[in-house]
């Protein structure tokens, strides 16, 4: 098998990484708009890179995307065809009607693309997902989840990021409903610049509170910062009339427990890579025993797309101070 990864950044590395590990795979080629980028990881990973304008990708059995956001429209046109199979980190389109476009052209073609949402093949959160299909927890009450980043953003990554919402708490959005296995149907959200002066240029938020509900009535609280002094926190608790579970919970939590029995406080977390990368792992080779053998899609564009919807009625709450539903929303795009 034969895969081309557009992107040299620290998701294309990953992938990369992963791939060449892998034994279904023969042959991994990076392109990247700054060649000597490209070069660089190629010599690096012992693998090829080419030309990022001019590469066919359909010279490729499968094309995994990791370039910044702007390039994803253009990048799954280019790499579309009937019965493809293809990669995309998430989101589709910073703006939701170009995401429904791109997934409409690509059902259109008979194309399928797998979306990035790697907290979905983080082993903690599919034993969670799987305590609650199988009716351990019964009857979900509440989750609450936590997304705090170790440091904040840089002002040119926040120039392209959306907003909090958009480009953070969509995994947030797209777990809870995941576990709930049901659309949101109404959020209320909340941000402020508390410390880092940079978010307010853009409108947005160094700190954030959500509250989602399913339409299935689970009740989920998310919080949400860009900076955390201890280091990367992304944990979830998830509430049940037969049992309660968490994850992500662990001595790297980034916490300082002062309880009397507290959890001994080991190394935190220093970045959502680190963090997850065992679930970065697991997705790739989903994804390439998903092209090997087929069968369902891990990760839909629909999941894509309503995690976006969710994000934008966040936005929507925030500035109007009310409680915005994902009908609403719907019904304006």
């Amino acid at each position: 098998m034969e895969i081309l990864v557009y992107g040299a950044g620290r998701m294309g590395q990953i992938r990369a990484e992963d791939l060449i590990t892998h034994p279904a795979v023969k042959r991994v080629v990076i392109a990247n708009r700054n060649a000597e980028r490209a070069a660089e990881l190629a010599s690096r990973l012992d693998i090829e890179s080419a030309p990022f304008d001019r590469v066919d990708p359909l010279a490729f059995d499968s094309v995994m995307i990791t370039t910044a956001t702007a390039n994803h429209a253009d990048l799954l046109r280019k790499s579309m065809a009937p019965g493809r199979r293809i990669f995309c980190e998430k989101p589709i389109a910073l703006e939701l009607t170009d995401a429904k476009n791109i997934v409409e052209q690509a059902q259109s073609v008979d194309c399928e693309i797998q979306i990035g949402f790697q907290r979905r093949f983080d082993k903690a959160m599919r034993e969670v997902k799987h305590r609650i299909v199988s009716g351990e927890l019964g009857t979900l009450y509440v989750m609450h989840l936590v997304s705090h980043d170790h440091q904040p953003s840089p002002r040119e990554f926040l120039e392209g990021s959306g907003s909090i919402y958009r480009d953070l708490h969509v995994h947030d959005f797209d777990i809870a409903t995941w576990f709930a296995d049901s659309e949101a149907e109404s959020v209320f959200a909340t941000h402020k610049v508390r410390e880092h002066k940079q978010y307010a240029e853009f409108n947005d938020g160094d700190v954030s509170l959500i509250h989602l509900v399913t339409k299935s009535g689970v009740q989920v609280a998310i919080s949400g910062t860009r900076h955390d002094p201890r280091g990367h926190d992304v944990r979830l608790e998830v509430f049940g009339s037969r049992d309660t579970v968490a994850a992500g919970l662990s001595s790297r939590t980034p916490l300082l427990p002062i309880d009397e029995q507290a959890l001994i406080a080991g190394q935190p977390w220093g970045g959502f890579i680190e963090r997850f990368r065992d679930a970065f792992r697991e997705e790739t080779a989903a994804y390439v025993r998903w092209l090997s053998v087929g069968g369902d899609n891990p990760c839909p564009p629909s999941s894509a797309i309503h995690a976006s919807e969710v994000a934008l009625a966040c936005e929507t709450s925030a500035r109007e101070h009310r409680v915005v539903t994902i009908e609403e929303v719907r019904a304006h795009r």
